[in-house]
């Protein structure tokens, strides 16, 4: 048996396979916090009185730009190193979904709708007749946490299962999943912004129901940003995600047409049945990626694959098959073209060309699809062209026989 390619291969090689395969808008949102928290360390700025989201001084100074820099910026090494570490596998599988103009606009709304959530619970825990509390007009808040939570419930939305699990320690129903994490959080880091947090789970759920419809771009506006001259460079880039494909994975959405209008009469009504959104819905035109769902397959997988039952059923009649055909070695009888099985233990004829029996084209066609999806993994991961095709066909398109074969050719030579 072959070595462990994975175990195997320098921390290099998989630092580089690990950024390769984070999407454009995931990565420079990495990068541009990172290289802000390392500009910070260089220039000693540790105040952050300029930048940060202050309801105060929002209001007070019609600061809008706040709502924008207080997510870029992080206070501790510990605060941008955990923020990102969580951005990569969140973020990345909502930009395939979305796609990477679509995905950035989402995140541009859902920074001002942070802000906007964040000043009405201020105001309200602030004024509020019971217990006057001024001083959460004041709070300095940073961190892409807020951001996070919000993708965190999005990304919940996508989730096909009963339960989540918290860190591997224990299981929490799914519609519970947010709302456990931020009374964790709140309860390890007391100094964690409580307020941020909330407002990043309030925009969330906002989204997930379709609040945000009206803001949203229509279909042709996103595909022609994409198509622009501008963004040309960008699509050339393996990670830039286009969200104009035709596949039918989706984001669930409680949108009940393609319009951008606002029903809340439909919209508080589904509030008190769930707390999260169901997906039995309508398909939205807003989100037509070409990603798998989180935790599953995509609406067009679910579409065109058998039952389970049925898959199961047809593989153990294949190992069935192929158990006989080995304990018995016998000539090749023909089925004489009635369609009838071969007796047991005898190998069938092989088909002449043109037959009957011929492999129908589309699955031909699915096989040259699959190679050639291969091949593009295998380039992307910095192997040549030819080589990696004769690794694909030396392996019959099992692309982890071929990355075994072409990493033990490089380590030869």
């Amino acid at each position: 048996m072959p070595p462990n390619v994975v175990s195997e291969a320098s921390l290099s090689t998989r630092a580089s396979q690990w950024w390769a395969s984070i999407p454009a808008i995931t990565g420079g949102t990495l990068i541009l916090c990172v290289a802000i928290y390392i500009v910070d360390l260089l220039i000693g700025y540790d105040t952050f009185q300029q930048v940060c989201f202050s309801t105060d001084t929002v209001i007070g100074n019609f600061q809008v730009y706040r709502a924008i820099t207080a997510v870029l910026f992080h206070a501790s090494l510990l605060h941008v190193l955990f923020n990102m570490l969580a951005l990569v596998p969140i973020g990345s599988s909502l930009e395939r979904v979305m796609g990477s103009v679509r995905y950035l606009h989402v995140i541009l709304l859902l920074a001002v709708s942070n802000a906007v959530i964040h000043i009405l619970i201020a105001y309200i825990v602030a004024y509020n007749p019971i217990y006057v509390h001024k001083s959460v007009l004041m709070e300095c808040q940073i961190g892409f946490s807020g951001i996070l939570f919000a993708m965190i419930v999005i990304e919940g939305s996508l989730y096909t299962g009963q339960n989540r699990s918290i860190f591997g320690l224990f299981n929490v129903p799914a519609k519970w999943y947010p709302w456990v994490l931020l009374i964790i959080f709140q309860m390890i880091m007391p100094r964690v912004s409580l307020l941020g947090h909330l407002s990043g789970i309030l925009s969330g759920f906002s989204y997930s129901y379709g609040l945000f419809n009206v803001l949203m771009l229509s279909q042709a506006t996103y595909t022609k940003i994409e198509s622009s001259s501008l963004l040309a460079s960008c699509m050339r880039r393996p990670g830039f995600i286009v969200g104009g494909g035709s596949a039918n994975a989706t984001l669930p959405t409680f949108s009940t047409s393609s319009s951008n209008t606002l029903n809340f009469g439909d919209t508080w009504s589904r509030l008190r049945s769930s707390l999260t959104p169901q997906r039995d819905v309508p398909i939205d035109e807003r989100f037509p990626g070409t990603g798998r769902t989180l935790g599953g397959v995509s609406r067009l997988q679910q579409q065109t694959t058998p039952p389970a039952t049925a898959n199961a059923t047809d593989l153990e009649a294949r190992l069935l098959e192929d158990d006989d055909l080995e304990l018995v070695e016998a000539p090749p009888v023909s089925t004489g073209g009635h369609g009838r099985p071969s007796p047991p233990g005898i190998r069938p004829s092989t088909p002449a060309r043109g037959g009957s029996n011929a492999p129908p084209q589309s699955a031909v066609q699915g096989q040259q699809v699959d190679k050639a999806a291969s091949l593009r993994s295998l380039v992307a991961m910095g192997f040549e062209q030819s080589r990696a095709s004769e690794a694909l066909s030396a392996s019959n398109g099992d692309i982890t026989t071929a990355v075994e074969i072409l990493s033990s050719s490089q380590a030869h030579h």
